[in-house]
């Protein structure tokens, strides 16, 4: 790669990803408000509280996104304020959420809505959440409303966010709501969040025919601790199909296959996405244990100290390689347009982020130029937010935030993130400036 800049297409998207729970603060209504009550459940035993304020001033951030030349941003909105009750609408919280969407497009900023990310109507929950058959019956009617509501403002739609990972945490590793542990029930909860999924698409499309609709898969590249060990071997590629792959297959081919069902052609579910979203942030090692049947005998291995993560709450690797990879087979088999709807790490110094934001957008570029049909790139996030049940211990913002007196820091690396959108490119300037080291991974020769 001699490039001395890399460029992007023309009309790329450069956005930012966030969620509602996570921005909008004071959700009370939902389930995992109630979860994050509970001691124990949180790292740092703090609750979202008012967390990055939106409700009441996300324009402030929405001009800090401008400032740094984003053209787009992924929001959420909150399915437990829309619709409190079941069958009742909240006409304020839609008109607040109309209010966000016309404050993005004065900016020139494109809106992408995502209409679940983790959290639930306490309504849903007394139900049986999503283990309950009708739970895609109830988001599909949400989704419709939303669509004939705020369609007006944003054609772009993301339904479901990382249906594989709620469903990992909230039903089989026990750490989310509602805390079950029970691999039975993970797979139903995925299967009836895939029926969502496609029941939410047509919905939207009977409103907005053109709308672009896609669901938002979380891809973790798993490689076996021991590559010499045929058992390793083998758990890995379980996992990597049923992770990353089995709901993809399913809302793009039609077919649920195990553990989601047995092959057969669901008409409602083939093709249901005009894009894949794609969230990655990095690489997991993967080993054999007999005694984990919980999780088909794979468990996480310790990845090595000098290419580890720099958090202690996970031990994922950072590896640029992978969203190549990804992008890469997401094109061979399927042809799809792709947006690159989450990508970032925790990094409360801010010293790594900047090699990581150069050396993963590199990647995506590789991919563009060998062909993929990539259009768009989130970074996650914005601004600090409450991460989950990791509480305001894990900084991923490109903005930092004191959540005690709401006030923001411009990052260094929000401010190579801005140059690189206000460019439309990469350029070896950059990396001079921001992370020397990785020109060599950038500029590959």
């Amino acid at each position: 790669m001699s490039e001395r800049r890399l460029n992007f297409p023309d009309g790329f998207l450069w956005g930012a990803a966030t969620s509602a729970h996570q921005n909008e603060g004071d959700n009370r209504n939902n389930d995992f408000w109630a979860w994050e009550h509970i001691p124990g459940h949180v790292a740092d035993q703090t609750t979202s509280g008012s967390a990055c304020d939106w409700w009441l001033r996300a324009e402030e951030d929405f001009d800090r996104a401008a400032s740094l030349h984003l053209n787009a941003l992924r929001i959420g909105v909150e399915w437990s304020r829309i619709e409190p009750e079941p069958g009742n609408w909240d006409s304020g919280a839609i008109d607040r959420y109309r209010e966000m969407l016309k404050a993005l497009h004065s900016r020139n900023i494109s809106p992408m809505i995502t209409l679940h990310h983790f959290t639930n109507p306490l309504w849903l929950r007394d139900k049986g959440g999503w283990t309950n058959a009708q739970a895609a019956e109830f988001f599909a009617r949400y989704a419709k409303r939303v669509a004939a509501s705020l369609g007006d403002l944003c054609r772009m739609w993301c339904t479901i966010n990382e249906p594989n990972v709620y469903a990992a945490y909230a039903y089989l590793l026990g750490s989310w709501p509602p805390g079950e542990t029970n691999i039975q029930k993970s797979f139903v909860a995925t299967r009836h969040l895939t029926y969502a999924h496609a029941a939410a698409y047509h919905a939207i499309k009977e409103i907005q025919p053109h709308a672009q609709i896609g669901l938002v898969q979380h891809m973790a590249d798993f490689h076996p601790s021991n590559a010499r060990s045929w058992p390793n071997r083998w758990v890995t590629g379980i996992r990597s199909t049923i992770f990353n792959w089995r709901i993809v297959e399913a809302v793009l081919e039609g077919r649920l296959k195990f553990p989601l069902g047995l092959g057969k052609l669901r008409e409602n579910l083939y093709k249901s996405n005009d894009y894949l979203g794609l969230n990655y942030y990095g690489r997991h090692l993967v080993k054999f244990n007999p005694r984990s049947l919980a999780t088909l005998f794979a468990e996480e291995a310790q990845a090595a100290a000098e290419v580890a993560w720099p958090e202690p709450w996970t031990d994922r690797e950072i590896y640029p390689e992978g969203i190549y990879h990804f992008i890469r087979n997401i094109h061979k088999r399927y042809r799809i347009p792709v947006y690159v709807t989450e990508n970032g790490m925790a990094d409360a110094d801010d010293t790594i982020r900047p090699g990581y934001i150069l050396t993963h957008l590199a990647a995506v570029w590789r991919a563009l130029a060998e062909g993929a049909d990539v259009r768009g790139y989130y970074y996650w996030t914005l601004v600090d937010n409450y991460e989950w049940t990791e509480g305001w211990t894990t900084r991923f913002g490109l903005v930092s935030l004191n959540p005690q007196t709401q006030k923001r820091s411009i990052l260094r690396s929000a401010e190579l993130f801005s140059e690189i959108a206000g460019e439309n490119a990469i350029t070896r300037e950059m990396v001079e400036n921001y992370a020397p080291a990785a020109m060599a991974q950038v500029f590959r020769k």
